[in-house]
């Protein structure tokens, strides 16, 4: 896979393409193609990344290679936040806001995306962050979800020690009242093995947040999964964001996205159709 930045000759504007080269050489590889393309064209948020357009396959039964075109993004979260550049409390803000307003509409369209990590929170020069990379994601009811490999950099705990159940709140540490929703008595084990360390005092450690601020750090941080079911509804409402929260502009998704593609069993040559497909609606919708 590699990614360019490009300009459309027709209208000026700056893209990015992606091309997946030999994209049906390996199913899983293909599947997470297909889902992507599905999933964003199914998605209308400003705070969730764009397809601007699927470069047609001049023959559907000769094409080996996708290219997917994006808008362009300039930088991303990781790269920021590993600067040596100082943030205001409203850049702090808007940072924290608008991934939040991505993730109640994906959520709200029953996905969850699964490799939600800086580096895949993108960030333009207008200070517009979109979540992208959605290969990995799954709906909210599919409890089989480590089916396919989910090794990267960063994976949610609940991923990584096999848990029984995960919801929109896939972060943060469950303590010992939640260990039950291990299904691995190895990843139970390994959790009570973890040093225990006291409470962190944010208001010591962060001296020059602002009050409010800690306090949704706190509430963020929070171990217990209960509260973690509203990591999304309840700090997109929170007083540190009230200067950019509008109650009558919410980012809900209209109608929920459907999986039922992954439920079929697709050989190479299947999704290839599939994906064929994905190229004629988007053609004719544009």
């Amino acid at each position: 896979m590699s990614l360019r930045a490009a300009l459309n000759s027709v209208n000026g504007e700056k893209v990015a393409i992606k091309k997946i080269g030999n994209a049906f050489d390996n199913i899983i590889d293909a599947k997470r193609t297909l889902r992507e393309i599905k999933l964003l064209r199914h998605m209308n948020q400003e705070n969730v990344i764009a397809i601007k357009d699927i470069v047609k396959a001049p023959q559907r039964d000769i094409f080996n290679d996708v290219y997917i075109v994006y808008e362009l993004m300039d930088t991303d979260l990781q790269r920021i936040l590993r600067s040596n550049q100082t943030l205001s409390h409203d850049q702090c803000r808007v940072l924290v806001y608008q991934p939040l307003r991505g993730l109640k509409n994906v959520h709200s369209a029953n996905i969850l995306h699964r490799d939600l990590r800086l580096s895949n929170v993108l960030l333009n020069s207008k200070h517009k962050l979109k979540i992208g990379d959605f290969g990995l994601a799954r709906t909210t009811s599919d409890t089989d979800f480590i089916t396919e490999y989910v090794v990267t950099r960063y994976t949610a705990p609940e991923l990584l020690l096999n848990c029984s159940e995960y919801t929109s709140a896939i972060d943060g540490s469950p303590d010992n009242s939640s260990l039950s929703f291990f299904r691995s008595d190895n990843a139970i084990r390994y959790v009570r093995q973890l040093s225990r360390y006291p409470k962190q005092q944010f208001a010591a450690r962060f001296s020059k947040m602002q009050p409010s601020a800690i306090d949704l750090l706190e509430k963020i941080l929070a171990h217990r999964k209960t509260f973690l079911l509203c990591i999304v509804d309840e700090p997109i409402g929170h007083a540190y964001l009230s200067s950019h929260h509008d109650v009558d502009n919410k980012p809900v998704c209209p109608t929920p996205f459907s999986f039922d593609f992954e439920h079929l069993s697709c050989t190479e040559e299947h999704i290839k159709e599939l994906i064929y497909k994905e190229f004629v609606k988007f053609s004719s919708d544009h």
